[in-house]
């Protein structure tokens, strides 16, 4: 067993189960729901997408070849609304999970003892990988709550649904 291309058939396995079920989750919003905060402090789900887009795009284009973090990134803009809709901020996700799996899926086994920079700290591409993995279920996980809290008893269960009278 290649426990090298295991591994990474499993990370771009989980990495498309996240976006999947972030996915299913915004399918239950309507568009305003995007962009709703629970308070002053907090981020709409619009938010929360466009900094996960942004983090993607950082951290996966050229991913071998440069620091993930990269120059040109407006991190503070991300959780920032400026004219966006639920189209361009669609888009943006969508640009972002693609700049993943291109960057992963060309990834071999060799790759994974190598070293990448991701705000100029060594990582091993393994330590990367696991590090953005769980960044995006932290995200995804927000997302996934508060479409459950908007949706309440609308809400559609993602996974085993709890006993309903």
């Amino acid at each position: 067993m290649d426990f090298g291309r295991e591994y990474l058939d499993d990370a771009n396995d989980r990495f498309r189960k996240y976006k999947e079920l972030a996915e299913k989750a915004l399918e239950q919003l309507s568009d305003e729901q995007y962009f709703i905060t629970l308070d002053e402090e907090s981020n709409s789900v619009a938010i929360i997408m466009k900094h996960v887009a942004g983090n993607l795009l950082s951290r996966w284009t050229d991913f071998l070849t440069t620091d993930g973090e990269k120059p040109n990134r407006d991190r503070d803009s991300e959780f920032v609304l400026d004219g966006d809709t639920k189209e361009s901020i669609r888009e943006y996700w969508e640009r972002g999970w693609a700049c993943l799996f291109k960057a992963t899926e060309s990834l071999q086994p060799e790759d994974l003892e190598k070293t990448i920079l991701i705000r100029n700290e060594p990582h091993t591409v393994i330590q990367a990988i696991n590090r953005q993995m769980t960044h995006y279920a932290y995200h995804v996980g927000q997302i996934v709550f508060l479409a459950k809290h908007f949706r309440s008893a609308e809400w559609k269960s993602l996974s085993v649904p709890r006993r309903r009278p």
